[in-house]
């Protein structure tokens, strides 16, 4: 979406802009003033696409024309889908089409962020995949089945070299015919049986076969005892999912507080830039005064070049100011993932009631901080890997047993246990190791909560200080009005110069904002004391309890 600019009442907007004080004293303020001011234009900052319906508005009342997708009349489409991420332009899998209006208060935009968050996706599937692990881990000491199915295919050729077995049997042969037969004068000599068999016998021969075979069985292995390394393994992965789900609160908590600092942040850009088109707005009036009253020589030259300065100035910083507005809108949105402005309809806003002792804070924080769960998650994993490891040299018990599947089956059944002896990792340094990681992990725990404690105090007094700075402010607020209102006046009756006017428009200008920002100071202080309470949307309560609120720019 483009940005563009149109007009407003200036009456209408001094009415909103006065609300910097208590709800009473302002609508006070703003009736006399309203009937003193003449209405003249005013910038106001909407969406391109919006800009002819706000220029249509002719009571000058604030409407804003909406880039809400609800308008949008096209069917919306349900279930998983894959989706373009309006930012990157990469696309992202398993994701659903989400309406975000760009009207939001900050509740709706704290529903949102969880669901259009990258930060808090990756996270969930980190979450995920750490406890699919640990489910995967309690299976491990159950059976285990499988089974075995074979195919072969074999081809042999080769030359048998069988010279040396023939000349074996050849003389082992014609030794015990030899032995056999004595000796006698009479009978003719017998053949040579050895010889005659060795002639049978080739000197090498060629082997070749050619065939397949096949075979299929089942088995089991199943641990029956493993001296507790399988429920340290399944801890330390429970354990693990815990840091997970702490780091992903600790994001969460961090996500929560960017929400708050850029909504608010774009807030106070929008009213300063208000302050600062009513502050060029009134010194064109100024200007208009000094050229008529140059010309009719009741000032000099350098009172007009005074008030033609005052007024270039004022022009500049209302540009820049619109510019800041933008670009706040602008953050916000990026945070939303959106393709069109944010606007923010929550105003800033004091309480007037004073803020609970500290120490109901810090035992806050002492319970609820995802900081200490996380130290938690490390000492738990720590004192499982410390039981794996007095595991070192204790038995592991195995059942198994295997069959084959034929018609005259073959198997075999057994119990097998086995240590270690020696080697491998040293069972007396990993104790160490693990007992060194205990005491890391309290002592963790102690400075954590030291940290805690110190930084929920620190944000305690910021709340304190803010809100007695805003209250302070409301005096300076007063007595600048009244003092421009004199001038303005003065000027017209030829009392006073339009340098005075211009100065006591700058004094207005200032104790504005100045409130304005004491506003947003006590804002963020409040949301960095939920944060570090690890209570973020307590910040909520305190928002809607809240008796002082500053006028916003869009409303329904």
């Amino acid at each position: 979406m483009k940005f563009a600019l149109s007009t407003l009442s200036t009456a209408v907007m001094t009415v909103m802009l006065m609300g910097l004080a208590t709800s009473a004293h302002t609508q006070e303020n703003s009736i006399g003033l309203q009937n003193d001011i003449t209405p003249v234009a005013v910038t106001q900052i909407v969406d391109a696409d919006t800009q002819n319906n706000a220029l249509d508005d002719v009571t000058g009342a604030t409407t804003v024309a909406s880039a809400d997708p609800e308008t949008d009349n096209t069917e919306p489409r349900v279930g998983l889908t894959t989706l373009i991420d309006p930012i990157t332009h990469k696309s992202v899998d398993n994701s659903y089409p989400l309406e975000v209006s760009s009207l939001l208060s900050l509740e709706q935009a704290q529903n949102i962020l969880l669901q259009v968050s990258p930060k808090m996706a990756a996270n969930q599937a980190a979450i995920a995949a750490s406890e699919y692990q640990t489910d995967a881990l309690k299976t491990i000491d159950n059976p285990l089945v499988f089974a075995r199915i074979s195919a072969n295919a074999y081809n042999v050729d080769t030359d048998l070299d069988l010279s040396t077995l023939k000349n074996d049997i050849t003389n082992q042969v014609n030794e015990d015919v030899g032995g056999a037969v004595p000796p006698v004068a009479s009978v003719p000599d017998l053949p040579n049986f050895g010889e005659l068999i060795g002639e049978r016998i080739p000197d090498s021969y060629e082997l070749k076969r050619l065939g397949s075979t096949t075979g299929a069985g089942v088995g089991v292995v199943w641990p029956i005892y493993t001296a507790g390394r399988t429920t340290a393994l399944t801890g330390a992965s429970n354990a693990r999912t815990q840091e997970a789900v702490a780091d992903s609160i600790l994001d969460k908590n961090e996500l929560y507080n960017t929400l708050t600092e850029r909504y608010f942040k774009a807030q106070l850009a929008i009213i300063a830039a208000y302050l600062r088109d009513d502050a060029y707005d009134t010194l064109q009036q100024t200007d208009h005064m000094a050229q008529r009253l140059f010309e009719e020589g009741f000032i000099s030259r350098v009172d007009r070049l005074e008030a033609q300065s005052a007024l270039a100035d004022a022009k500049s910083e209302s540009v820049n100011a619109n510019n800041d507005a933008r670009l706040a809108m602008m953050s916000l949105q990026r945070l939303l993932r959106t393709d069109y402005r944010i606007k923010p309809s929550t105003p800033l806003f004091v309480s007037s009631r004073p803020l609970p002792d500290v120490s109901y804070f810090q035992d806050l924080a002492l319970q609820n901080h995802p900081g200490l769960q996380k130290v938690a998650a490390k000492r738990a994993q720590a004192q499982q890997l410390h039981a794996l490891s007095d595991t070192g040299y204790k038995p592991t018990v195995m059942l198994y047993g295997y069959g084959q599947v034929e018609k005259d089956p073959s198997w075999v059944a057994g119990v097998s246990a086995s240590w270690k002896l020696w080697g491998g990792l040293d069972k007396t340094a990993s104790l160490a190791s693990s007992n060194a990681k205990i005491r890391q992990a309290d002592l963790s725990e102690i400075e954590v909560s030291d940290n805690l404690l110190l930084l929920v105090e620190k944000n305690w007094h910021d709340v304190n200080n803010a809100q007695s700075r805003y209250q302070a402010l409301q005096s300076n607020v007063d007595l600048a009005a009244e003092v421009l209102r004199l001038r303005q006046l003065g000027l017209q009756e030829g009392v006073n110069t339009p340098i005075e006017v211009v100065q006591a428009q700058t004094q207005s200008l200032k104790a504005r904002t100045e409130q304005a920002q004491a506003a947003n100071s006590y804002v963020q202080s409040l949301a960095a004391l939920m944060q570090s309470c690890g209570t973020p949307l307590a910040f909520n309560a305190y928002l809607n309890a809240a008796g002082i609120r500053l006028p916003t720019l869009y409303t329904e």
